[in-house]
Parts: structure tokens; C-alpha cells; sequence
């Protein structure tokens, strides 16, 4: 090959690289109205849905078309398309670029462009385009939490043999969640032989782990007795604290400590003083309890 063709084919190759060149956004969900939820939706919770709306733009294109956010499809798919016109598309997939919001609006788009019922083909690394603040009417998330992940199914597909199969062992991975009503973004959950809280905040960093901080000097930071503050890992942007829970305690019995403490953490945030000598040691020693499980 003369060098005049391996000159053309390197800058040919080298074009192709920077048209999916891959941006790391570390908050993707910022500027939702409920970001939180949407972090734990993809980091917390096994089996849940809610119904998102199309921008204008796009009922124009597409028609007012029924659009159902899920935590995770079959096979970790990034969207399906019914044959009855409804568009689902999934957080939790197993092929991502740098940039979530950008992932899940092109799955969408995706959908949306796919005849009802077809399979849905989803670039795995999109490059630049809308991302979900573009292309959604934004509003606070009307969740439904399932037992199990039925709702995936058209009427009478569970009585193919295969599919009931596939759902038993998809259904067989779930952990017991329950969503709390005592704090936004707030989940009850058990593991074998654990229970936990974790809690999405939504607050800046710096100002949540300043009230954390003033919280542990206060010796308030636990959700009670017999609970322990295991710590807290970052999702999206944001702070996660985990809480360990006996695992003999109901989820609903958690509701009143849950919005005890999120007074306590509210009316700390309102603290904007400097942290004293202790709530610097209290909040370097938060920070060297990342959790790197979830």
C-alpha cells in the first residue's frame, strides 16, 4: 500500500474515532426535577416503572406515543418496542458511554423510530445528540415498585414455557425493596442476612457532608438503636449514605427514624458556619468510609 493510501486511511480512521468520541459527565441527571430518584432508579432499586412524557417536538414526530421508564429489561436490553405502539427503555444496561442522559435519549429516539414491535438497535456509544432534558416534558417521576418483573410482558406471553423460564430467574434476583415515604429517594432493602437504608441526597456534596459531619459530632448520625452508619458511596454526582439495619425490623417501622433524621440532616444544612476542629475530623473520617458496594 502506497503511503498517500495509509496517510488517507489513518485520517479516515482517526474522523470515525472523533465522531463517537466518548465526554465523561459525572451528573447526568442534573437539572430533572427528581434527579435523586432517577439515581436510585438506576443504582438501588431491583424492579420499578413510571411513565415519562414526550416533549413537544417529538409528539409531533412520533405521535403521542406511551413512553415507560423501567430499572432494567430483559437481558438488560437498552429499549424495546410493543407491538401496541409503547416505547420502554432501561437504566440499568450493560453497555454505556460517559454521558447516561445521552444513552438513555438515544434509546429512546431509537425506539421511537422503530416499527411496533421490532427489534430495537442501540448504538453503544451514541456521540453527541439530545439528551433526556431535551427530549422529555420534566416533572417529578410517578413511580410503581414491582415484585417482580411481569410487567415487561404483553397479555399471555408468561404462557410460553421459555419466557416463563427466563422471568422465574429474573424475578429470582430481586432483593426485597421498599420505597420510604419519609424522605425523597429513600430505600428499604434486604439482602440475605442484612437490611439496609440508603438514602439518594440531593444536596450539593460539600453541603452534605458538612451536615453529615455536624450530625456524627452530635452522635445523631444513626437511624436509632441497633442501626449503625455503615457510610456512603457516590452515584451520579451525588452521596449515597448506607445505613445497617437488624433485619428482623419491617420496612415500615423504618418510616419515623427515616424522617427523624431527615430533620436532623435539614435543619444541619442550614448550618453554613465552618466546621470546628471536631466536625473536621468527623467529616474526614465520613470521607475515608466510601463504600464502593451498593
Amino acid at each position: 500500500m502506497s503511503k498517500r493510501r495509509k496517510s488517507q486511511r489513518a485520517a479516515d480512521t482517526t474522523a470515525k474515532r472523533e465522531k463517537v468520541r466518548d465526554i465523561f459527565v459525572p451528573r447526568p441527571f442534573e437539572g430533572l426535577a427528581d434527579e435523586p430518584e432517577w439515581i436510585a432508579l438506576r443504582e438501588l432499586v431491583p424492579a420499578a416503572s413510571a411513565p415519562l412524557k414526550l416533549a413537544p417536538a417529538l409528539v409531533e414526530e412520533f405521535g403521542d406515543r406511551e413512553v415507560v421508564l423501567a430499572t432494567v429489561l430483559p437481558m438488560a436490553a437498552p429499549a424495546m418496542s410493543k407491538p401496541d405502539g409503547r416505547v420502554f427503555i432501561g437504566l440499568q444496561r450493560h453497555q454505556q458511554s460517559g454521558d447516561v442522559s445521552r444513552d438513555l435519549a438515544e434509546a429512546l429516539l431509537c425506539a421511537l423510530r422503530t416499527e411496533p414491535g421490532g427489534q430495537v438497535a442501540v448504538p453503544p456509544m451514541p456521540g453527541p445528540g439530545p439528551r433526556l432534558q431535551d427530549i422529555l416534558v420534566d416533572g417529578p417521576l410517578e413511580l410503581t415498585m414491582h415484585d417482580g418483573f411481569e410487567f415487561w410482558l404483553d397479555p399471555g406471553a408468561a404462557d410460553d414455557p421459555t419466557v416463563q423460564a427466563s422471568l422465574e430467574r429474573a424475578n429470582a434476583a430481586i432483593y426485597p425493596t421498599v420505597r420510604l415515604a419519609a424522605a425523597r429517594a429513600a430505600y428499604w432493602c434486604q439482602v440475605p442476612e442484612k437490611a439496609h437504608v440508603r438514602w439518594v441526597l440531593g444536596d450539593d456534596e460539600d453541603a452534605a457532608l458538612d451536615a453529615l459531619a455536624r450530625l456524627s459530632v452530635a452522635g445523631t448520625l444513626t437511624l436509632g438503636e441497633g442501626t449503625k452508619f455503615a457510610g456512603m458511596f457516590r452515584a451520579h454526582g451525588r452521596l449515597v449514605p448506607v445505613w445497617d439495619l437488624p433485619d428482623d425490623v419491617p420496612a415500615a417501622d423504618w418510616e419515623q427514624p427515616v424522617a427523624d433524621f431527615a430533620k436532623r440532616y435539614a435543619d444541619a444544612l442550614t448550618d453554613t458556619t465552618g466546621l470546628d476542629a471536631a466536625g473536621r475530623r468527623a467529616r474526614h473520617g465520613l470521607l475515608g468510609r466510601q463504600l464502593t458496594l451498593r
